[in-house]
């Protein structure tokens, strides 16, 4: 088990990011979810899709640490805005960078739709079972957020309609 957590770790990182903005909650989110694969790892049905099992921890640790954060009053800590002052980008790496910047204007659930449907490849069903929603709920968020997306980077500024 812990081989095939370890070669999760890539996917579990990008998943990460999709949810939480920034490297930093990323990592934080990957390690809260690989400690309790490893606590708990009794409760994994072999024969059952070990990166489904991870994911739902992760995505269960985001809302917890959302909730959290909200009873704290604090804010999400955006990426620095200068951290790619001065570095030399072709035009992909612009692209990437908007994407990304308009997938993070996007709310936590349609975040967590794009990450694991169009991200990461899983099927509607499986997304839906990892985040705990009907399959029609996901569908809905999905095409909410591909539109929302649309709508972002449509805009030269890049704001949220």
């Amino acid at each position: 088990m812990r081989d095939d957590i370890a070669a999760l770790l890539p996917r579990l990182r990008r998943f990460g990011r999709t949810l939480a903005h920034n490297r930093e909650d990323a990592d934080d989110l990957v390690q809260i979810a690989v400690e309790r694969a490893l606590t708990h790892s009794h409760q994994w049905q072999p024969g059952t899709r070990l990166d489904s099992w991870m994911f739902r921890m992760m995505q269960n640790a985001w809302i917890d640490e959302s909730r959290a954060r909200v009873r704290r009053q604090q804010t999400f800590v955006e990426e620095e805005a200068g951290e790619h002052v001065g570095v030399s980008t072709n035009d992909a790496q612009m692209d990437a960078l908007a994407v990304r910047k308009a997938v993070s204007q996007l709310s936590d659930e349609q975040r967590a739709v794009v990450g694991l449907v169009l991200v990461e490849g899983l099927p509607y069903k499986e997304a839906a079972d990892v985040l705990g929603i009907p399959v029609g709920t996901l569908t809905s968020r999905l095409a909410r957020a591909r539109d929302a997306l649309q709508a972002i980077l449509a805009d030269p500024n890049g704001a949220r309609p």
